[in-house]
């Protein structure tokens, strides 16, 4: 049986009735996303017609999920709102403290020891407040939950921007910060600008080596980083249907490296298959009686242009493998031209490492398909060239293909398998000779590829691929390869061709796991300790944030202007300083120290006014802080892309900075400032960016007027005393002023005031 099935069945008993309430009050047909956000409606049966892009909305989401990161700060948080458990249903998973370095049994083993505090104030926090717990070693979030809690129709918040992974399963499932978490667990509605609709229609049929990873490669070449931003992604079509659920999966999953909200894909038989293959016969069951509310109606999908707000159609069966990278997830390259590319750019041709696995592919599809390339390697005498590892998704994974050969397979190629957990996937990789920072080329089946993400060498040229191509470039070790078109010398000297992959959707003989690693949480946790060390350098106990005087900001110090692309990995690393995340003073020492200061084009190094001297960012903001000069941080476009950790924004906040002026921003950072009480403002005229100066002193003129649609006024005082004033806009509805008044959205929770 499925956990929380009784919940399931609850939400499919309302979705009939409340969406053709929702079809009559909009007027026309709906698509499978607005489907599911109606029947999520915090006050419960539709009312009126929302605006996409425009109305601020109250959503009652069915669950939460964290992972061991985010879950540190999210519960330390949750301890302050005074509940006794959670409102819904919610989970805890260890996947992102344990570094890949040299095998899955010694990774783990030291994960245990060094992280156990975390760990065990995880799993105690977890037992007192009712929340299910996946101990180290179980498998990463996303794919854990796509193996045992994602249901079509359903809607979820997880406290990671890939939790959109459960896109596959047909939910909207939307990456936030902790505090947004927090709400939730609290029993208080969750808020969203309804989204626009990016339709993608897809036709024809993936075979080859062409695999569901292409399809969001192309997409990211399409809509690049910032051309989802507040819309959701409905696929469909009769290549949205042939494709298996872990493959939509995969798709959904990498939709936060285009910015947008969530991905999702309609109820068909890939799911049911998938869903009875891992115990949910159950949730298969109920799906099947309420099939059309699961799926946009089919109106929508045979005129889309009238119900989408942009449409994107690609045929699969003419969708040729791609390349995305290096540096960005959306420089897109069919396989046919990266050759040519790479000696364009002079990107290093030689491949050193080919990683697969991660929670964007590592489903027993993606695995089996590499497998079958593995396994010609010494059916064609061929060596391969450059280093390989695996990171299975879960521990349901790995034992299942161990159980059916594979493992074993990699392993005679000389492959590494890692833990199953985050690993190089997010900077958890301790690769030998990174700190060299030697410039050369990886390729991988993750994500994201993101200077200094995988390794923390910023020479480090990451490329984007399916587990499969990865596979078959890592067994030539030549980025230039074309395994469609071209030949292998093997150690007889003779040319060989890699025949195309093959693989099982899902396991002839079902998913095994002796322990997937499970831990229910108490009945009763009232009688849980949560012990916190007072002298602990990994936790520690949260104090309010000071709510605002009602004054204007006046006198603050520009603390930096930062130059080009500025992610959440640049405002707050994660790598080796995720071991801090439950301490907001000791990670706050990483806050913006990735950022190019504008003016001197230097990392790490701005100028501290009161003194004159440059120092590093963290260590100006703290003298700032201690002379009660309040600072503001100015930035670029999509400013805060990546991940959803909310430690990029409550740094800021903790270390005095009292706004956040860019010109634009990426939704999640944005949300998450909104939280902690900063304000995230963006220039009415981006020209304006230019007008900014190193020893400007800034003053807020009507700050004390803030108001909904209302621009703020910002006097930038120069060195010389001459002035600039510029307009800044936000997206602040009078709910989240409210949040800013109070010193943070937490602060009214607390109070019982949300």
């Amino acid at each position: 049986m499925a956990f929380d099935i009784e919940m399931i069945k609850k939400v499919y008993d309302n979705m009939p009735g409340r969406v053709d309430a929702a079809r009559q009050i909009v007027g026309r047909p709906l698509t499978l996303t607005e489907k599911i956000l109606y029947n999520h409606l915090w006050d419960g049966n539709p009312a009126k017609a929302f605006g996409r892009g425009v109305d601020y909305v109250d959503f009652a989401p069915d669950r939460v999920a964290c992972q061991d990161a985010t879950a540190q700060m999210a519960l330390l948080q949750f301890m302050h709102a005074g509940k006794k458990t959670v409102a819904v249903p919610t989970t805890v998973h260890c996947d992102h403290l344990i570094q890949a370095k040299v095998d899955a049994a010694t990774d783990l083993a030291r994960a245990k020891t060094q992280s156990n505090e975390v760990f065990d104030f995880l799993s105690s926090v977890s037992n007192k407040y009712g929340i299910g717990f996946w101990k180290p070693g179980a498998g990463i979030i996303h794919q854990v939950v796509l193996e045992n809690y994602a249901f079509p129709g359903g809607m979820m918040i997880g406290t990671d921007s890939h939790t959109v992974n459960a896109g596959g399963l047909g939910m909207v499932a939307i990456g936030v910060g902790g505090a947004d978490a927090v709400d939730v667990m609290s029993g208080m509605a969750w808020e969203l600008k309804f989204p626009k609709l990016i339709g993608v229609k897809l036709t024809g049929k993936l075979s080859g080596w062409t695999a569901p990873k292409d399809v969001i490669l192309k997409v990211a070449g399409i809509l690049t980083v910032k051309g989802g931003t507040g819309a959701i992604v409905e696929y469909f079509g009769e290549g949205a249907t042939a494709m298996s659920c872990t493959g939509k999966g995969t798709i959904c999953n990498m939709g936060a490296e285009i910015g947008a909200t969530t991905s999702t894909f309609g109820y068909d038989d890939s799911m049911s298959r998938y869903l009875r293959s891992t115990n949910r016969a159950d949730v298969a069951d109920a799906a099947d009686k309420i099939a059309p509310y699961l799926t946009g109606d089919p109106e929508v999908y045979a005129d889309p242009e009238k119900y989408f707000d942009q449409v994107i159609e690609i045929n699969l069966s003419e969708l040729e493998p791609h390349l995305n990278g290096p540096f960005t997830p959306d420089l897109a390259t069919p396989i046919s031209k990266m050759k040519e590319e790479a000696i364009k750019n002079n990107w290093p041709l030689q491949i050193q490492v080919g990683l697969i696995g991660s929670c964007t592919n590592s489903s027993y599809e993606d695995i089996s398909r590499a497998a079958s390339l593995a396994k010609q390697v010494s059916e064609k005498n061929l060596k391969t060239k450059a280093e390989f590892t695996i990171t299975p998704g879960s521990e349901v994974v790995r034992s299942t293909i161990e159980r059916d050969g594979f493992i074993d397979t990699f392993h005679k190629i000389g492959a590494t398998v890692f833990a199953n957990a985050c690993g190089p996937c997010i900077g958890m990789w301790d690769r030998e000779g990174a700190e060299k920072e030697e410039r050369n080329t990886i390729v991988h089946s993750f994500n994201r590829n993101f200077s200094k993400r995988a390794d923390g060498n910023p020479n480090t040229l990451a490329f984007v691929g399916s587990p499969e191509l990865v596979t078959a470039l890592a067994i030539a070790g030549d980025l230039g390869f074309n395994p469609l078109t071209d030949k292998l010398i093997n150690e007889d000297g003779e040319e060989v061709m890699l025949d195309e992959p093959t693989g099982d959707e899902l396991p002839e003989k079902g998913f095994y796991a002796e322990d997937p690693g499970f831990q229910a949480p108490a009945e009763d946790g009232s009688g849980v300790q949560v012990v916190v060390s007072p002298t602990s350098e990994r936790l520690q106990l949260l104090a309010p944030f000071e709510a605002w005087d009602g004054k204007n900001i006046t006198g603050a110090k520009l603390l930096i202007k930062a130059f080009g692309k500025c992610t959440t990995d640049h405002i707050s690393m994660a790598g080796p300083w995720l071991r801090f995340r439950g301490h907001l003073d000791n990670i706050s020492n990483n806050m913006l120290i990735g950022a190019v200061n504008a003016f001197n084009q230097k990392t790490n190094s701005v100028k501290n006014q009161l003194t004159g001297q440059y120092d590093a960012v963290p260590a100006v903001a703290r003298a700032y802080k201690a002379a009660g000069v309040p600072s503001i941080v100015v930035g670029d476009h999509n400013y805060g892309e990546g991940s959803s950790r909310e430690h990029a924004a409550m740094e800021p906040r903790f270390l005095g900075v009292k706004a956040v002026l860019v010109k634009s921003f990426a939704r999640i950072h944005e949300t998450n400032l909104k939280k902690q009480g900063l304000l995230g403002l963006t220039f009415a005229n981006e020209a304006d960016y230019d007008k900014i100066q190193e020893n400007d002193t800034i003053n807020f003129t009507d700050l004390t007027e803030f108001a909904p649609g209302k621009p703020l006024t910002l006097e930038f005082v120069h060195a010389d005393g001459s002035k600039d004033i510029i307009l800044a806009n936000h997206t602040y509805n009078a709910g989240q002023i409210g949040w800013f008044v109070a010193g943070s959205a937490l602060n009214l929770i607390a109070a019982g005031k949300a």
